[in-house]
């Protein structure tokens, strides 16, 4: 068994609501890349910990990463989703509708580099930011994510090891120079606490300094 299945084996249980998500995406002839089970556990966990009462998440996909977020929410606190496609965005607030989450999730569609605009212009701030868009971007989605963070935030990004090629210096691909330099940013901004968890495809944690 590998490491990873032992994981799986010991905290990931049965969830009908989030198989039924991915079911959704099958059925939508969308790319399944949601987070993993273990991911999906953790960002509920994290969530939790930081006590968020205000989540971004960048990328939505079919909703699987944003019932993990709301689950860990305060009862007070509400999702704010961005997605390129208004197809993508409305399957995963009916996904979140079905768990029971419709009312705590607003959803901006288009380029999410527009939509952080606009969160600025609307003076919004957030406790927790996930990050799991394109990756060229992910670079971009930093700056904007240390702008609307309040302090204390956490910032998470997810597939920042790109399946190990991050390390491999012979790869010369502009996707993984982006991650790389995202990686790079995060270890070395003085406003970071951070680490990268070996989880799934690499999960990215790092706290807003106070």
């Amino acid at each position: 068994m590998k490491v990873e299945e032992y994981i799986h084996s010991l905290f990931t249980k049965d969830d009908r609501i989030l198989d039924d998500v991915l079911e959704s995406i099958q059925a939508k002839g969308m790319r399944n890349i949601s987070v993993p089970p273990e991911i999906g556990k953790l960002l509920t966990l994290l969530v939790k910990i930081s006590g968020a009462k205000e989540i971004l998440e960048i990328g939505a996909l079919g909703g699987y990463s944003g019932i993990c977020l709301v689950r860990g929410l305060r009862e007070d606190g509400q999702l704010t989703s961005l997605e390129l496609m208004q197809e993508y965005a409305e399957l995963a607030h009916e996904n979140l509708k079905k768990a029971g989450f419709g009312d705590r999730v607003t959803y901006y569609t288009g380029e999410a580099l527009k939509s952080l605009e606009q969160l600025e212009a609307e003076q919004r701030k957030f406790d927790f930011i996930f990050i799991d868009a394109d990756k060229p971007n992910y670079p971009n989605y930093l700056d904007w994510a240390l702008r609307l963070a309040n302090p204390g935030a956490l910032i998470v990004a997810d597939n920042v090891l790109q399946r190990g090629r991050v390390c491999e210096e012979s790869i010369d691909d502009p996707r993984i120079e982006c991650i790389r330099a995202f990686n790079e940013r995060v270890a070395n901004d003085p406003m970071l606490e951070s680490i990268i968890l070996p989880i799934g495809d690499g999960l990215s944690i790092a706290r807003v300094r106070q």
